[in-house]
């Protein structure tokens, strides 16, 4: 999760994008609630700004970015400086882990994912979203993404290659919804299963449960 320099610069603006897309923004917010535990203690890794940690009740965030660290401390957050390939926390300390839009910008996927494994107690869920680089959206995104201040760099993946990621670090019982099946919305979109494959809507969401290391 190296690549923070943009949002250190441009902190206020990414939090503005939130307003700016406002039914987007809720549309996502709906498709990870659908998947939060009650009653479990949680923490969000490259939580931001938090705007997803805090209207979902997580107290707690890791995130590399001090300026992003500073606006989400504002929020009520505690708050961890580090990274999602070596996490500041013991093992098996986490009810469920969250991360939002976070893998396409980390330096090493599959090394991030096993420190999500690392710190989940046994049983414990990762709820994981992300845009589809397959769907309509994801392709839109990949057009546009040289010309985007936080998107240049990063690595936008599939839903199939999230799943086979998770798979090889020890991860199963998948549950997955989508969402933002058009760009442009004017309301908040509730999420749709997944029924009929990949590439539908833009931003998916998958839970699953730490399984033993394979």
């Amino acid at each position: 999760m190296g690549k923070n320099s943009p949002f250190d610069d441009y902190a206020e603006d990414y939090d503005r994008w939130f307003e700016e897309n406002k039914y987007v923004y809720l549309s996502e917010l709906e498709a990870v609630k659908h998947f939060i535990p009650e009653g479990k203690k949680g923490v969000e890794i490259g939580v931001g700004s938090g705007r997803f940690a805090v209207p979902l009740g997580l107290k707690a965030g890791v995130d590399p970015s001090p300026s992003m660290r500073k606006i989400a401390e504002e929020r009520g957050l505690k708050l961890y400086e580090g990274v999602a390939e070596a996490l500041p926390f013991e093992n098996c300390v986490w009810d469920f882990v969250l991360m939002v839009t976070t893998l396409c910008f980390v330096e090493d996927a599959e090394q991030s994912l096993k420190e999500v494994w690392r710190v989940l107690k046994d049983g414990g869920f990762f709820i994981l979203g992300f845009i589809d680089r397959e769907s309509p959206l994801g392709r839109n995104y990949l057009k546009k993404k040289e010309k985007s201040v936080f998107y240049k760099e990063a690595h936008f993946y599939s839903a199939k290659e999230v799943l086979s990621l998770l798979k090889k670090t020890g991860f199963g019982e998948f549950e997955l919804v989508q969402t933002l099946f058009v760009e442009d919305i004017k309301v908040v979109k509730a999420p749709q299963p997944f029924k009929n494959g990949y590439g539908k809507g833009g931003f998916v969401v998958v839970r699953t449960v730490k399984k033993e290391k394979i």
